[in-house]
């Protein structure tokens, strides 16, 4: 039977709409073994979390038929422990969390970077600190970080052990990564700060503080760490990622995505996106922390090949009697998902 013009066209039409949607079209070829899912961050509006953040406001996760919820906590360790606690699915946060877990008898994998470099940066009050010299001027300091046991936390105790103090010589105070977070230390009620843009920008401006440590460039988180210092990226159970091998990689596309697009738009084009709350009151000193931070931004979601050991090496200067020994680097991290999203989208 011969198809009509006007069948024609509709037919035509619907092709090009959906030409014009890879990541539906993507999608449709391969079935989700879990299409509802929830993902959790720790501070969703730090810099640090903008790929998580464009993927969710671009449209990214739902192209590739994913319907994803995010639930935002306090800090890094929080979020870990939502997911180990079964009230999520994945995570948004610091690629060191893996080897932790791992370290604990718990495997989790990160599959898809977000971040190349920590971006977190210690500064030190000059309101209750305004004679501050060196890193022992810390000692008996209250420093606040997003949260207790999180990525903050775990750069301010590597930096200060780099100095001979150990972490018990000074107090953690969980702040939270946003206007709280400018307010504890406005206030008095810490003496150094370790958080991210647009906190410590905010901070900054304002004379508050006196930066003493910054890894928000690959040369800076070099020098402190050591080598190439992988941070925020999602990570899940091993047992997720083989049960749901085709969501994983649907969540990576739409990372990968993300990152691609945050490394090809203006400040301006980012800071329309956002929600205003991000932006803490002060649209220009967040463009102007985007730019700061754009190069610790991943271009790509793949982890460098250093990055695991760095971290682990980290990780052990960090956490007391920690035996690295009983750690399989190659279990926290795989490209296999980020490899094969930069193919699938391999533009913006």
């Amino acid at each position: 039977m011969p198809i009509s013009r006007r069948e024609l066209l509709k037919t035509v039409g619907a092709a090009g709409v959906l030409g014009a949607l890879p990541g539906v079209v993507r999608a449709q070829k391969v079935a989700l073994e879990k299409q509802s899912l929830t993902i959790a961050v720790g501070g969703q509006s730090l810099i640090y979390y903008l790929p998580l953040s464009v993927a969710h406001l671009k449209g990214y996760f739902k192209d590739e038929g994913l319907d994803a919820t995010i639930a935002d906590f306090a800090g890094g360790s929080k979020a870990l422990q939502a997911v180990v606690g079964g009230s999520a699915d994945v995570v948004s946060g610091a690629f060191e969390h893996t080897i932790n877990l791992q370290a604990k008898g718990q495997f989790y994998r990160c599959f898809v970077l977000q971040g190349q470099a920590p971006m977190i940066v210690l500064g030190v009050s000059k309101k209750t600190l305004p004679d501050y010299k060196t890193p022992a001027d810390l000692k008996g300091k209250k420093i606040g970080v997003t949260a207790p046991g999180s990525s903050t936390n775990m750069m301010a105790s590597f930096f200060l052990a780099q100095h001979g103090l150990k972490p018990s010589d000074v107090s953690y105070i969980g702040v939270g990564a946003g206007a709280g977070a400018v307010t504890a230390l406005r206030s008095g009620q810490v003496d150094a700060i370790a958080n991210l843009d647009p906190v410590i920008s905010t901070l900054a401006k304002e004379d508050a503080i006196r930066i003493i440590a910054d890894t928000r460039t690959l040369k800076d988180a070099r020098q402190i760490f050591g080598g190439n210092m992988p941070s925020g990226c999602l990570y899940t159970s091993q047992a997720f990622i083989d049960a749901n091998p085709n969501t994983t990689q649907a969540l990576a596309n739409a990372i990968v995505r993300a990152d691609k697009w945050i490394q090809a738009v203006t400040p301006d084009e980012i800071a329309k996106l956002v929600p205003e709350s991000y932006l803490l009151g002060d649209p220009e000193l967040y463009k102007l922390a985007l730019k700061g931070n754009r190069e610790a931004l991943s271009p790509d979601g793949l982890v460098p090949e250093d990055g695991p050991q760095t971290a682990l090496n980290a990780l052990a200067e960090f956490v007391p009697h920690f035996d690295r020994t009983k750690i399989d680097i190659s279990r926290i991290w795989t490209n296999q998902f980020a490899s094969k999203a930069g193919q699938t989208y391999p533009h913006v």
